[in-house]
């Protein structure tokens, strides 16, 4: 098993309803599209009797996506040690500079970090929808998308976000991964034209499941096909048996987070990483 396959399976475990927004598997997983050995070398872990207890995703060269296992989240001499780890550049795990680390609210690690001079960075909006009832049509032709149809999906991916550099490549890279065995890719259309798409992730049944990405086609904006996909993802992440469906969003992009609410999300208190 791999590091990131580890690192996959923690997380994993990790997943439940009553915990705060936190790195998913799914996060993981869209970040394999840009190679297993980039995913490999951007995870971060540390163990504690042979067992993983903390697990990093570097995305980009200055921020730490970071979760530490739920039962340990107060845990001093665990806090301590990656306080240290993540803090000290000559440790490796993050650079000198102006740096950022996500994490779970609530953690003596969080309480550290602001004791060490670490202060609060933009917010976040966090969004849930629970699964239990069944989603109402998202009134669009949506469809499943399969390696032989990988362009049509990274085409609206690419449409839908101004610095996107996801390709037909790219998706088959992150469909070659474990976490992909519980994602679905799913296209919005309006006619021939592909018009919305979005990717989904389950952690396995009754644990939340994850939206990353969706987007809108640019061409295509201001006629409820976010709400429609939206709804599409929700339905798919019930079908494969989550308990609820998350996604994060700037609390700046207000657009997306009126979207999500009319998908029938609900809007959480707002997240801040932590920036140094």
């Amino acid at each position: 098993m791999t590091v990131l396959d580890e690192a996959v399976r923690a997380l994993r475990e990790w997943q439940h309803d009553d915990q705060p927004f936190q790195l998913h598997p799914g996060d993981l997983g869209w970040y394999r599209r840009f190679g297993d050995e980039a995913a490999a070398a951007a995870v971060r872990t540390w163990r504690r009797d042979g067992r993983i207890v903390a697990v990093g995703l570097l995305d980009g060269a200055d921020l730490l996506r970071f979760t530490i296992a739920p039962e340990l989240r107060a845990d001093e001499s665990l806090a301590l040690r990656l306080a240290d780890d993540i803090g000290t550049p000559e440790r490796g795990v993050l650079p000198a500079g102006t740096v950022y680390v996500e994490s779970p609210r609530g953690t003596r690690f969080q309480e550290l970090m602001f004791e060490r001079g670490w202060r609060s960075d933009e917010p976040w909006t966090p969004l849930r929808r629970g699964l239990g009832e069944p989603v109402a049509d998202p009134g669009v032709r949506i469809e499943v998308i399969g390696p032989d149809r990988a362009e049509v999906h990274a085409g609206v991916i690419r449409a839908s976000f101004e610095k996107s550099t996801f390709t037909e490549e790219r998706w088959h890279a992150m469909a070659a991964g474990s976490p992909y065995a519980d994602a679905r890719s799913l296209v919005a259309f309006d006619g021939d034209h592909a018009v919305a798409a979005v990717t989904v992730w389950s952690a396995g049944p009754g644990t939340p499941g994850l939206i990353e990405p969706m987007g809108v086609h640019h061409d295509h904006r201001g006629r409820g096909f976010g709400r429609a996909i939206t709804l599409a993802a929700a339905s798919a992440l019930r079908d494969l048996g989550s308990s609820s469906a998350l996604v994060c969003t700037p609390s700046s992009n207000t657009g997306a987070v009126a979207t999500y609410r009319a998908a029938g999300f609900d809007q959480l208190p707002e997240v801040h990483d932590q920036r140094r």
